[in-house]
């Protein structure tokens, strides 16, 4: 007896279909590839000047890196946690300035934030009712944030000069507020000095990035809040200041970051040396290993000084992200 097999007919794709598959895989992997590709030149400039620099400058936190090694640094010999010991060391010369310098950059970047927030959120506040010459004004707030730095504390320079600046001449000459023209960039004035200029340049900052968070708020909230007979400040303080919170969040972190970290100000209005009560911790770990030449204790400062600064973000950022959920809910 015989059996006979059916076999089933094989079915072949089109041979256009089976063409067409490799370049519809080509062009997914290009559509996928596309985004890293963008991405890849920002991603080498960001390793070549932030990355690379701080890296270098770990390794040299570990070496006695001083000035008898200049010209080779690869000869330094490893000194472990040496020089972050000497940076620490607070009854020691080195570690009582660092944290005298600590504290005077803490001061300063707290009032400096403080009067930066508070001016630049007044004077978005002022400009937000329509009136006649606003868009003058705004552009007269902005002036001192599009000026370049180094012009604009050049100038301040000249106006806190003790014999011709223009600062005891209306403090002293004009208003007779002091009983003799005062010294700005050297002794105890040199700190209010410093935190002028540094509001006077940050506060539009502020300023810009309140206004355009205002904008975003409706203003049927204020006209359903003046009809249930609201006055201003309920307005700013249920309204403008809760709708205002997410740009006040990041607003504050980056003016802290920017003030805590600035180098430029202080070094152009006092030179290299900063008197003592403005002495910020940029400047001091400049003066640390450019004018010591001890690069290896001034490393391992710029360290802790990134740590801290890693450390207060992070707390901000966990704090910030708590209250926002506390607040949704």
């Amino acid at each position: 007896m015989t059996t006979t097999a059916f076999k089933e007919p094989v079915t072949q794709a089109p041979s256009g279909a089976v063409a067409r598959e490799p370049r519809r895989r080509a062009g997914r992997l290009r559509r996928a590839s596309l985004p890293y590709l963008l991405l890849l030149p920002a991603l080498l400039l960001e390793l070549l000047v932030h990355l690379v620099p701080m890296v270098i400058g770990i390794v040299m936190s570990f070496k006695e890196l001083t000035q008898f090694y200049i010209r080779d640094w690869g000869t330094a010999p490893w000194s472990g946690l040496g020089n972050y010991k000497v940076s620490v060391d607070f009854d020691a010369p080195v570690g009582e300035a660092l944290l005298h310098s600590f504290f005077v950059t803490v001061g300063f970047t707290l009032l400096s934030v403080g009067l930066c927030w508070l001016i630049g959120t007044a004077a978005a506040l002022f400009m937000q009712d329509t009136f006649r010459g606003r868009g003058l004004l705004r552009a007269l707030f902005l002036v001192p944030y599009a000026l370049p730095v180094y012009a604009a504390v050049i100038t301040w320079v000249f106006m806190f000069q003790h014999d011709n600046g223009l600062v005891n001449h209306v403090l002293h000459d004009q208003l007779h507020l002091t009983g003799k023209p005062s010294f700005w960039l050297i002794g105890d004035n040199s700190f209010y000095a410093l935190l002028t200029v540094s509001v006077w340049k940050g506060w539009p900052f502020a300023f810009l990035i309140v206004m355009a968070g205002l904008q975003n708020i409706p203003r049927e909230l204020y006209e359903a809040a003046a009809l249930d007979g609201a006055g201003m400040w309920q307005q700013i303080r249920r309204i403008t200041l809760p709708s205002l919170r997410p740009v006040n969040q990041v607003l504050v972190l980056v003016l802290f970051l920017w003030t805590f970290n600035d180098f430029n100000t202080p070094y152009v209005l006092f030179g290299k040396s900063a008197p003592e009560a403005a002495d910020l911790i940029s400047v001091h770990i400049y003066q640390a290993s450019f004018v010591t030449w001890n690069f290896g204790t001034g490393s391992a400062m710029s360290v802790l000084l990134l740590l801290f600064l890693l450390v207060v973000t992070g707390a901000y950022l966990l704090f910030t992200s708590r209250g926002r959920r506390a607040a949704d809910v």
